[in-house]
């Protein structure tokens, strides 16, 4: 008897600013990679992810590899509204896919993409449902802390399920527990209106000189693989062309400090961060009626800064990857794409247990 081929299924998070995809086989993760994917300019900036995933899985890719997506896309200004984002996105993945693909919809169900523009609500970004709904079937309580290039979800898990108060991204905004910060992207001017600086107290430019991904360069905290996206103002992302931003904001040229003066005002900067996201956590969880001893689960390229959460509050810490791939242990670097993948990986997953 001939061995049976593996049941093989992919997952896809289509956001504004990254693609990111899984492959499973069996429910075991096989490979989980994420491309740039500057949307607002165009749609042939998916398609050009799309077609890097089928060269990479050429060898998967065929009619038995079934696929699942969730997407924030929709949100980007290429589109005029949400609806329209969402039923485009949908059509040109169904067109790139096949017609195994299934939408994921927050509100509970899965749809097939001639279904989206009558269901968009649900499938518009979606995506953190998905992660948190694996996690709250993993452990139960918890709060999910994904933290990427561009947002942060704060959601809460109790007694296995989903306990979030919003469901739409204007919802959780207002809850708290959607914070427009990322690791990568957020300009630095959006951290506050003043810093640290050689003991004063100073103004920062409202100007988009520098981004986060300038003080986790500096700090040594973000991971090279997961640093995609262009710079402010497209040069370098070494620690001379970091320096230069971060003192620009502050009316300044690096050649004016030495790296330890630049390193403190990175670190000013990321505490304003850490201390914007521990009190949006607090609202969250108060929210929530989370307990105080309840862990915090990080995902994302910004898991590091999650762990710190987790310590600056007192709480237990795991990594998405712990948590939803248990059984299967995957190597280090898939583990940690697979954080930063974490609702690409959720999506397959859930088909997967759908299947």
């Amino acid at each position: 008897m001939s061995p049976r081929e593996p049941r093989l299924q992919a997952g896809w998070d289509i956001g504004g600013a990254h693609v990111k995809a899984c492959l499973l086989a069996d429910g075991a993760l096989r490979d989980v990679a994420q491309w740039p994917c500057p949307l607002w300019q165009g749609m042939e900036h998916l398609d050009a992810a799309l077609d890097a995933a089928r060269s990479r899985w050429g060898g998967a890719w065929g009619p038995e590899l079934a696929h699942a997506a969730t997407m924030t896309g929709e949100m980007v200004d290429l589109f005029p509204d949400r609806e329209q984002g969402v039923a485009r996105i949908a059509d040109r993945l169904a067109q790139s896919l096949g017609a195994s693909l299934r939408l994921f919809d927050g509100e509970g169900d899965w749809r097939a993409p001639h279904e989206a523009p009558a269901r968009w609500r649900g499938i518009a970004s979606a995506n953190w449902r998905a992660t948190a709904r694996v996690v709250a079937q993993r452990l139960g309580e918890a709060v999910l802390v994904d933290i990427g290039s561009t947002t942060t979800d704060l959601i809460p898990l109790r007694a296995g399920r989903v306990a979030a108060l919003g469901t739409s991204d204007a919802e959780r905004l207002a809850t708290g527990e959607l914070v427009y910060q990322g690791v990568v992207r957020t300009p630095l001017c959006a951290l506050g209106p003043r810093v640290h600086w050689r003991g004063d107290t100073v103004n920062v430019m409202n100007e988009f000189f520098a981004t986060t991904a300038d003080v986790y360069r500096l700090t040594g905290e973000l991971e090279p693989a997961h640093d995609q996206a262009d710079t402010a103002d497209g040069r370098g992302k070494d620690a001379g062309a970091c320096r230069q931003r971060l003192a620009r904001m502050v009316g300044r040229d690096a050649a004016e400090a030495g790296p330890a003066d630049w390193l403190a005002l990175a670190d000013c900067w990321k505490h304003a961060q850490l201390a914007e996201l521990a009190s949006q956590l607090q609202r969250v969880c108060a929210g929530a009626g989370v307990p105080g001893g309840v862990p915090l689960v990080g995902a994302g390229c910004g898991a590091f800064l999650a762990e710190q959460l987790a310590r600056r509050t007192g709480r237990p810490f795991f990594r998405y990857a712990e948590v939803a791939l248990p059984a299967a242990s995957p190597a280090a670097a898939l583990a940690s794409w697979a954080d930063v993948c974490a609702p690409a990986v959720s999506v397959a997953l859930l088909a997967c247990r759908r299947e």
